[in-house]
């Protein structure tokens, strides 16, 4: 069975030339759609009303659905762990949620400047690449709160497919300017053949970094990464108005009734509505 988004979602099977199943549940426009990789019978959909809805086969009906402040442009099952999918936003983030739990995101994915378009994870399920409208490509860690790595050149326009390759050594990706560029998903690691002495060298370096990454000096060294001056303006900008909007919100609270207030957490504050 394979799945195609439009006006609606609709099932079809290779022996057929009609759908098997349709789904609507008041969307307008279904933009993506996913199959689950461990629970086949399991389906997800992002849709131009700003909803994330969850479909099984088996009862033909639609499970759950979760309405956002912004659309969702693509999403990704974790293929080693069922219940997680991850959802690239329009507002710069990705959020990460438990199908069974999603009154909340399990986390909140932050660092790009614009829209994220794209999305992907890697077959190992502990990490994932995104593409965005800032013309970058980032790769984060399943459970991490900002990425790892980020590659961008001066010729790359804006990122609308990402993927990652079936041994997770590379990255494709798919930009505005008609080019697919092939990363590798760790940018420092030697290519091709190598000698027992070069593998131990690497296994002792990372080692090393691993060992020590928690030190001042050593985890700036690891976490730098050269930004696009427009992309680097945009991040900072993007900071100050978070640090304004978490000062506005404290003033409030502080100026408030005990209790009559309650700070929003970012891994709610933007669910509109979960209906099932």
């Amino acid at each position: 069975l394979f799945a195609t988004a439009g006006a609606g979602l609709q099932v079809w099977s290779h022996e057929r030339a009609e759908p098997v199943h349709r789904f609507d549940w008041g969307a307008d426009t279904v933009v993506a759609c996913r199959f689950n990789p461990v629970e086949r019978d399991v389906l997800a959909s992002a849709a131009g009303d700003r909803s994330l809805v969850l479909y099984d086969l088996r009862v033909q009906t639609p499970l759950r659905k979760l309405v956002m402040q912004t659309r969702s442009n693509a999403l990704a099952w974790n293929p080693t762990e069922a219940f997680n999918f991850t959802v690239a936003n329009e507002d710069t983030n990705l959020y990460t949620y438990d199908m069974r739990k999603m009154q909340r995101a399990l986390t909140v994915h932050q660092d790009h400047v614009s829209a994220v378009m794209d999305v992907d994870y890697s077959p190992t399920g502990r990490e994932f690449v995104s593409g965005s409208y800032d013309r970058s490509v980032r790769i984060f860690p399943f459970n991490g709160g900002h990425s790892r790595d980020v590659y961008h050149t001066k010729r790359m326009h804006r990122v609308f497919a990402v993927r990652f390759s079936g041994d997770g050594s590379y990255v494709l990706s798919g930009s505005d300017d008609m080019n697919v560029r092939i990363w590798k998903a760790e940018a420092s690691k030697a290519q091709g053949v190598r000698l027992p002495r070069e593998k131990a060298k690497q296994a002792y370096d990372e080692a090393l970094m691993e060992r020590y990454r928690y030190l001042p000096e050593v985890g700036r060294i690891l976490r730098h990464r050269h930004l696009p001056k427009g992309i680097y303006k945009a991040k900072k900008m993007h900071r100050a108005q978070m640090n304004k909007d978490k000062r506005k919100e404290k003033n409030i609270i502080a100026h408030s009734k005990p209790g009559s207030v309650k700070p929003k957490q970012a891994r709610t504050k933007k669910i509109v509505a979960n209906l099932e």
